[in-house]
C-alpha cells in the first residue's frame, strides 16, 4: 500500500489525497492512509470509527479547538488523476475533491504532523459520508459512540470559502407540497379533478416568494424557498389524482427549525405539506474569543455560509464554529472542479499563523 508523507508540501499532499478516490462509501482506502501516517505520531492520541480518524493533543491547555474536514467526494466523472493548469494566469489544480475538500484536509494532515507542542489542544477529525444523507455521516456516528470527542472551545470546518472565513450556515428544510384530485378518461377531463392544475397556486406563491435577508450576530444571511422537484400523472390519457411539489427552504440561523416549518406552512396555506427532511443551521460563532482570534490571525474576511454545513453539528452541542478552507466553493461538485495552488499555500499560512500565536 502506498504511503502518506505529511512532511511533503500541502499542495503535494493535496495532488497525493485526491488521487486517492474516495468516492462517499469508498473511503476505507483514503480512511487507511490517514490512520497510517498520522498513528505514529507521538504527541496526538489517535482513535478510529469506521472510517473516521480522531486525532488530538493532550497537552492540559486551557482551550481546546476541533478541526475537521470530510475526505469523501462526489461521484469521479473522468476528473481524476489530479494534474496542474493554468487558468487565466494562476496555477491551479485540476481534479475531483481538490475544492470539496481535500485541499482544506491537506492544510490539516500537514499541520497536524507538525504541531507537536500547540499553545491550544488541538482535535483534528477527518470524517466519511459527508457527502450523502446524515444518517451515514461519520460525524453523525462518532456523536452518538464518541460525543466527548466533540469537545472544545471553537471548531473550523475546512469547508471551500476561497480562503474567507464564513461564519455558521444557514438552515436546511425539505418538503413536499401535495395538491390531490379525481382520475379520469382525459377524453372526459370533466369527470375529473386535474390535480397538476390544482399546484398552480403552489408555484404562484413561490414565483412571488422573496426572500428575507436576515442580520445574525453582524452578518446578513440570504434565505431561499424554492421549488426543487415536481410529479404527478400515472398514464398519458388519464387525468392526475396527485401532484407533488418538493420545495427547499434555506432559513437564516437566527430561525429555529419549529419557526422554520411554522413559515413554510405560512406560505403553502391550504395545502397538505409534509416535512421530510430539516437541519438547523447555525449561528456565526464570531463572537467566541478564539474566533475573534483566528479572524485577526488570519486575516480573510468573516461572511455567512449561505449552505448548510457540519457546523451546524458543533453549534448544536454548544460549540461555536467557522468554514475556512481553500477553494471556491461554486466549484464544488463540478467537472471543472480546480484549486488555486497559492490559495492552498495562504490556507496553511492563515492556520500556522493562528496556531503560532503567542
Amino acid at each position: 500500500m502506498p504511503t502518506l508523507d505529511l512532511t511533503a508540501s500541502s499542495i503535494d499532499i493535496t495532488r497525493a489525497i485526491c488521487d486517492v478516490p474516495s468516492v462517499s462509501g469508498d473511503e476505507t482506502t483514503l480512511a487507511d492512509l490517514i490512520d497510517a501516517a498520522v498513528r505514529p505520531l507521538d504527541h496526538l492520541e489517535v482513535f478510529r470509527d469506521g472510517d473516521t480518524i480522531v486525532a488530538r493533543t493532550m497537552l492540559g491547555r486551557p482551550q481546546r479547538v476541533v478541526i475537521a474536514g470530510h475526505i469523501d467526494t462526489v461521484p469521479i466523472n473522468d476528473n481524476l488523476p489530479t494534474r496542474e493548469e493554468h487558468v487565466d494566469g494562476e496555477a491551479v489544480l485540476w481534479g475531483r475533491g481538490t475544492v470539496d475538500m481535500k485541499a482544506g484536509v491537506a492544510v490539516q494532515l500537514k499541520l497536524a504532523a507538525e504541531f507537536t507542542d500547540p499553545r491550544i489542544d488541538i482535535t483534528w477529525m477527518w470524517y466519511d459520508h459527508e457527502e450523502v444523507d446524515a444518517d451515514l455521516n461519520g460525524l453523525t456516528r462518532l456523536a452518538r459512540t464518541r460525543p466527548d470527542l466533540f469537545a472544545g472551545d471553537f471548531a473550523i470546518l475546512g469547508e471551500p470559502t476561497g480562503g474567507a472565513v464564513e461564519g455558521g450556515c444557514n438552515g436546511n428544510m425539505r418538503v413536499i407540497v401535495r395538491t390531490h384530485g379525481v382520475r379520469s378518461h382525459s377524453a372526459r377531463a370533466w369527470i375529473g379533478e386535474n390535480a397538476i392544475h390544482r399546484a398552480a397556486p403552489v408555484l404562484s406563491r413561490l414565483a412571488e416568494y422573496r426572500p428575507r435577508e436576515v442580520p445574525v450576530d453582524g452578518l446578513v444571511y440570504r434565505e431561499g424557498l424554492n421549488a426543487v422537484r415536481i410529479g404527478g400523472g400515472v398514464a398519458g390519457n388519464v387525468i392526475p389524482d396527485l401532484c407533488e411539489i418538493e420545495v427547499n427552504y434555506r432559513f437564516a440561523p437566527s430561525r429555529s427549525t419549529e419557526d422554520a416549518e411554522r413559515h413554510v406552512r405560512d406560505v403553502f396555506a391550504g395545502f397538505e405539506v409534509d416535512v421530510i427532511d430539516v437541519a438547523a443551521g447555525a449561528r456565526p460563532g464570531l463572537d467566541a474569543s478564539l474566533a475573534q482570534e483566528f479572524v485577526a490571525a488570519v486575516g480573510a474576511e468573516a461572511r455567512p455560509k449561505y449552505g448548510w454545513t457540519d457546523v451546524a453539528r458543533f453549534s448544536a452541542m454548544g460549540v461555536p464554529a467557522v468554514n475556512y478552507g481553500p477553494g471556491d466553493p461554486h466549484l464544488a461538485h463540478h467537472d471543472q472542479e480546480r484549486v488555486p495552488l497559492a490559495q492552498i499555500v495562504d490556507v496553511e499560512r492563515g492556520l500556522r499563523a493562528w496556531l503560532s500565536a503567542p
